[in-house]
Order: structure tokens, then sequence, then C-alpha cells
């Protein structure tokens, strides 16, 4: 239990933070649509029975006042209806919007750099924790609170009714139905929940394996992988479906058993009426009344039968976005070096999570503003980590950590699937089409672009499809031109790239950096050339400094893969 709350807190605090006032606004009209349903039927048979009873005498029938009566049922009619439509519109209207918010909200934190790096090698995860996860939560307040709520409170106005015709009966009456009007969904809830969980990863599964056999069946088909991949899905397929037939179970035996609750109460109100109506503590029209509401009493309880199925879904995606709402910690932004520095970091230790060994150890480096340096090493020595702790996207374990504001070039070129105008603007959101052109132009890109129908409104496919290889590299060039940064942190810039455009790549680029402060992490001789320092990385740790002249900065050159 405890660990349902902490789960569900975040998500619960963000629905009254947004649209707290149409929330409490729809669950008031359901509540009104439930009370005014239950005094109509109550007053409907009261009326009814009244009338068919003033009839037989006409001295009754003279003196029977049928107009305060049916001014009370069309009032109540008109309220249901008035109720139960701004009701729909209202929970509906503020649940897609509170949906909406927490989608904004998600995505916004997976957006970040730590969080980002954890899904990068799944994205079908995170496309479902921003679609099913998040579409789970409708039921958290339209099945499940809402619901539970208004049963809670047709329980008390029906006990509060049925009390006054005898304190017992009402008491007994609000007190079983409570308890087994809640005690079904809940139990439900129970027995419904591994299935629950095993449909949600049943699902998940379908959708990340579909996703893996579409983008890659290519590699799929070169492999021969292709029969097992669709295997694979038909499997996760009939696991789902198993969970979904063992829902369907408990949601068949749930209804038969609100079928039987129902039942039970309604012959223990009848034989309640009968005795008090032979003890004569109560009228054929009040027994009438007293019956009817105790039906339209049970009737809020059976909607909590969809809630309780969907408890288990609903949970787990709480559970699963639920630390990504509730972090409070800001990524990591180093502090500001000295006036003269670009950056500064002291006996500086990076640890990934789970990794059986830091990525940097005990890391001492700094620089001044307007130099650059090369860093070089093996793969895994240690050289994209150190960017990466730069750019603010990872904190140190140990030591301290300075620099100003940096903007980092990945070695994958990420380009969405939007203009190149929209591309560009995620660097510089308020640039004019003026800067973006002269980015391009910098870039070596604008002439390619001009040739273009549509030009800088071009619509580039998936991923940046439309463009080759090196066209792609220099867009990124050309988004990293629009940051106006004073530190820029490279990560292999050309690698991929033939030689001719590689060194007009950092031909374009150096002249473009002049006076800003330049890291590259490379293993290219080329790429290595345009800086005045180099520091070779060896197991997370700096095993060698040189500078521009030395012997062992030619030295260090030399042991680098050749253009």
């Amino acid at each position: 239990m405890t660990t349902f709350l902490k789960d569900i807190k975040p998500v619960l605090r963000l629905f009254l933070q947004t649209h707290r006032r149409e929330l409490l606004l729809g669950a008031a009209l359901s509540a009104a649509t439930v009370t005014a349903g239950i005094a109509l039927l109550g007053l409907s048979g009261w009326f009814i029975t009244a009338t068919a009873l003033a009839g037989l005498t006409a001295t009754v029938a003279a003196t029977f006042d049928v107009f305060a009566p049916s001014a009370g049922i069309r009032f109540l009619a008109i309220l249901r209806t008035a109720a139960r439509y701004g009701e729909r519109l209202t929970t509906h209207n503020a649940t897609l919007a509170v949906l909406a918010a927490l989608r904004e909200r998600l995505f916004r934190g997976w957006a970040s750099p730590g969080a980002a790096r954890t899904l990068l090698n799944r994205p079908a995860r995170l496309l479902f924790r921003l679609t099913a996860d998040i579409d789970a939560l409708d039921s958290l307040y339209l099945r499940i609170l809402v619901p539970a709520a208004v049963a809670i409170g047709s329980a008390l106005v029906a006990s509060v009714t049925l009390g006054l015709m005898h304190p017992l009966f009402g008491l007994f009456f609000g007190f079983c139905l409570v308890l087994a009007g809640l005690g079904l969904p809940l139990a439900a809830g129970r027995l419904a929940l591994k299935p629950a969980r095993r449909r949600a990863y049943g699902i998940e599964t379908i959708r990340s394996r579909t996703i893996d056999l579409v983008a890659g069946q290519t590699d799929l088909l070169m492999a021969d992988r292709l029969a097992a991949q669709q295997q694979a899905i038909v499997a996760a397929d009939a696991y789902t479906a198993n969970a979904d037939d063992r829902l369907n179970r408990i949601e068949t035996g749930v209804t038969f058993g609100f079928g039987l609750l129902s039942a039970a109460l309604l012959a223990a109100a009848l034989l309640s009426v009968a005795v008090l109506m032979q003890a004569g503590a109560i009228t054929a029209p009040v027994a009438a009344l007293g019956v009817l509401v105790a039906f339209a009493a049970t009737e809020p309880f059976a909607a909590l039968r969809r809630g309780a199925m969907e408890f288990g879904r609903t949970i787990l995606a709480a559970k699963r976005i639920a630390p990504r709402l509730s972090a409070t910690e800001a990524d990591f932004a180093p502090g500001a070096p000295a006036h003269e520095l670009t950056f500064a970091l002291r006996n500086i230790t990076v640890a990934h999570d789970r990794a059986a060994r830091p990525a940097l150890l005990d890391v001492t480096l700094e620089l001044r503003r307007g130099e650059h340096i090369a860093v070089v090493g093996s793969s895994g020595a240690g050289k994209s980590t150190l960017l990466s702790l730069l750019a603010g996207e990872l904190p140190p374990a140990a030591g301290i950590a300075a620099a100003l504001d940096a903007t980092l070039l990945t070695q994958r070129t990420e380009l969405f699937q939007d203009t190149l105008r929209g591309n560009l603007l995620l660097a510089a959101p308020d640039a004019d089409d003026d800067q973006l052109r002269d980015a391009l132009a910098a870039a070596g890109l604008l002439a390619d672009v001009d040739a273009l129908p549509s030009g800088l409104d071009t619509t580039l496919g998936e991923g940046g499809m439309g463009l080759s290889g090196g066209q792609s590299r220099r867009l990124a060039l050309a988004r990293l031109f629009l940051r106006d940064t004073p530190l820029w942190l490279l990560d292999e810039p050309t690698e991929g790239l033939d030689g001719r455009t590689a060194r007009d790549v950092l031909h374009r680029l150096a002249l473009k950096a002049e006076g800003r402060t330049l890291v590259i992490a490379t293993h290219i001789r080329r790429e290595a050339a345009l800086a005045d320092r180099i520091a070779v990385l060896d197991g997370g740790r700096i095993t060698e400094f040189s500078r521009r002249g030395e012997a062992a900065f030619e030295k260090a050159l030399n042991r680098l893969r050749p253009d």
C-alpha cells in the first residue's frame, strides 16, 4: 500500500495542480447525476403508488396534490440530464487536458540528457510511455476515483433516506452496500492485477518487436532471422491473448457478483419495507420509494467494475512514469570557472550506472579561453564521457567541475522529420532566415539548399532522409554554428565522411571556431590536427598531455588513424 501511494502521488499532484477546479466540478456533477437519479426513481415510485391509492376513494383523489410531485419529477429529470451532460463534458475535457500536460511533462523529462540516454537503445519503450502509459492514467480519475467517491456518496444518501423510515434499516443497508459494493471491485482488482500487468507488458512487447521487424527487416533478412522475429511477435500476441482471457473471466465473475449483490439487497429491502408496513411505520408509497432507492443505490457500485479491471494497468503505468514526474533534481550544471579559463576539472571521477569500473578516474584538466584541445584514446577510454561531463549531461561522482556554456556535437547526426528550417531552429529558435542561411553558407550547404524546390521549407524524412551523409553532417554543423556558446564539444565530427568532405568540414569548422574553445574527441589525425593541445585518455585516466611544437604532440598525432 505504501508503494502504491508513493507511485500514484506524483500523478495525483499533477492532476490537482493543472485542472483542480474542473476535476472537482466534474466529480460534483457526477455525484449530482447519481443523486438526482436515485431521487427521481424513488420519487417516481412514491408518486405512482400514491396516485394509484388516492384513486381508490373520491375524497382522497379530490384532495391529492399531483402538481408538487410532478414538478419535482420534472425538475429531477432535467437536473439529471443537465448534470450528466455537464459531468461528461467537464470530466473528459479536464482529463484530456491533464493527460496532455502529463505527456508534455514526461516528454520534457525524458528529453533531458540523462534520461534520454537510458532510452537511446529502446525508443519503442519511450513511445509506449508517452502513449499507452499516459492513456492508462485516464482510468485513475474517470473509472476509479470519481466512481468510488460517487458510489460511497450514493450509499450515504440511500442510508440516510432509508434511515428516516427506520434507523436500523438505513444503517444495515448502507453498511452492507459499502462493504459488498467496494469489496467486490477491490477483490477483482487484486485478482486482475497480475493479468492486467501481463497484458500491458504483452502489448508493449508486440509493439517493440513489430517496430524492430519493420525498421530492421533488411538486417533480419540478411541474418536469416526474419521468420524468428515474426514468431516472436506471434508468441507475444499469444501471451497477451492469455492475459485478456484471464481479465475477461474475472470481469464476468464480477458482473455475476454484482448481480447477486443487487438481488440480495433488493430482496432485503423488500422484506424490510414489508415488515415496516405491517408494523404501520410506513405507508405503501413510502415503501415503494424505499425499494426503488435501494435498487438505484447499487448502480454506481457496478460502475467500479471497469476500474477494477484496469487497476493493475493504471498502477503499472503510474509506477513506470512516477520516478520521472517526481524527480526534483535538476540536470547537472558545472559551475563557472576562473575568468581566464573555459573549463577546469579537479580530481574528477565519473561512473556510469551498473558499470564495473569508473569511466573517468581522478581526471584533472583545464583549458584557457580560445584554446583547442584534442582528446584521443581507444574506444571505451572515456572520451565521450568527458564531453558529456563538460556539457552538463553527466554529474561527477567525485571531484569539482567548472565550465562555461557548451554545445555538444555528437557522433550521431540527429535530424527530425521536419523542414530544414525546423531542424535548424532547434539550435536557435529566434533565428531569422538570414541567420539560418549564413549558418548554412558557413557549413557549405547553402548551395544545396537553394537548389531544392522548397529551399528551407523542404521537408526531410525520418532521420533526415532525403540528405546524403555528408549533407546531414553539414546540417548538423550549421546547427552548431547557430549556437553562440564559448565552448564547442565535438565527438568525432567527421567520422564516416569521405576525405574530401571531411577536410572541407574541418576547414569551415576551424574558421567559425576562431576565438572559441574547442574540445575534440577523436582517433583520426585530421581532426586532432586542429588542436594545439592533445590529452591522451587510457582507462579513464589522462596518461599524456602535450602542446603543439613538442615532440610528444607529434608522437601522439602519429599514433592516430591517418586521414
